[in-house]
C-alpha cells in the first residue's frame, strides 16, 4: 500500500490520542471505588437478609411475649373469684380444703406464668434492640453507599469529560488521513491490542519490541518513501 508520509504523520498522531484514550477508559474501569462500592453492594445484601432475620425474631419474640401475658389473665380471674368466694364464706365447708389447695395451686401457677412472661419480655426487649441496630447498620451502610455512589460518578464524568476532548482532537486529526490507511490502521488495532502502528527504532518495533532481521531490515531501508511499512513480526504499519 502506499501512503503520503504526512498521512503516517498524522495517523501516528492519532495512534497516541487512541492509546490516552483507552488508557483513560481503562482508567475509569480499574478505579478502587469501584472495588469499594462492589464490596458495600455485598454487604448491604448479607444486612438485608440479616434485616429480615431480625425482623422475624422481633416478631416471633412479640408474639411470644403477648401470648404468655395473655396466659395469665384467665388464671389471675380465677384465682379473684375463688379468693372472693373463700373470703366472703360462700364455699361448703366440705370443699373448702379443696378450694384452698386450687387457690395455692393458681398463686403457683400464676408465679410461674409471670416469670415466662418476663423471660419473653426480655427475649422481645432484646429482639427489639438487636432489630433496631441492625436497621441503623443498614441505614448507615445506604448513607456510605449513596456517597461513594456520587463520588465514582462524579470521577468517571471527569474522565469522560477528558476522553471526549481527546475525541474531538482524535477526529479532527484523522479527518485528513486516506480512508484505506485509516481502515487498514483500525482493522490492525482491534486485533493487536490497540495499536495499529507503532515507531520503528532503529531495527526495533516498540509495537511488538522485537528487532527485524537484517534480511527484513534492509527491506525497509529499500522502501519507497510513500510505502506503507508492515513490521514483518508483528504486523503493525511501522513509522519510520
Amino acid at each position: 500500500m502506499k501512503a503520503d508520509p504526512t498521512d503516517l504523520m498524522r495517523l501516528y498522531d492519532v495512534q497516541t490520542l487512541d492509546t490516552a484514550i483507552d488508557k483513560i477508559k481503562h482508567k475509569a474501569l480499574a478505579l478502587p471505588i469501584h472495588a469499594q462500592i462492589a464490596a458495600l453492594l455485598t454487604r448491604r445484601t448479607q444486612i438485608g437478609d440479616e434485616v429480615i432475620a431480625a425482623k422475624t425474631a422481633l416478631s416471633d419474640a412479640t408474639s411470644l411475649a403477648q401470648r404468655s401475658e395473655a396466659d395469665v389473665v384467665p388464671v389471675r380471674e380465677r384465682l379473684v373469684r375463688n379468693q372472693k368466694r373463700v373470703d366472703e364464706g360462700l364455699m361448703d365447708p366440705k370443699a373448702l380444703p379443696a378450694a384452698l389447695e386450687e387457690i395455692q395451686h393458681l398463686k403457683q401457677r400464676i408465679s410461674d406464668l409471670e416469670d415466662t412472661a418476663l423471660e419473653t419480655m426480655e427475649a422481645m426487649e432484646s429482639a427489639q434492640a438487636t432489630f433496631d441496630d441492625i436497621t441503623a447498620q443498614a441505614g448507615g451502610l445506604e448513607a456510605e453507599l449513596h456517597k461513594l455512589v456520587e463520588q465514582r460518578d462524579t470521577e468517571v464524568s471527569h474522565l469522560a469529560g477528558e476522553s471526549k476532548e481527546l475525541s474531538k482532537e482524535r477526529a479532527q486529526t484523522a479527518q485528513p488521513i486516506a480512508a484505506d490507511l485509516m481502515a487498514l490502521y483500525e482493522k490492525i488495532r482491534t486485533r493487536a491490542s490497540g495499536i495499529g502502528i507503532a515507531k520503528l527504532e532503529g531495527r526495533r518495533c516498540l509495537g511488538c519490541d522485537l528487532e527485524a532481521t537484517v534480511a527484513d531490515y534492509n527491506s525497509y531501508l529499500k522502501a519507497a518513501p510513500d510505502e506503507v511499512l508492515r513490521c514483518a513480526e508483528c504486523d503493525r504499519i511501522l513509522m519510520r
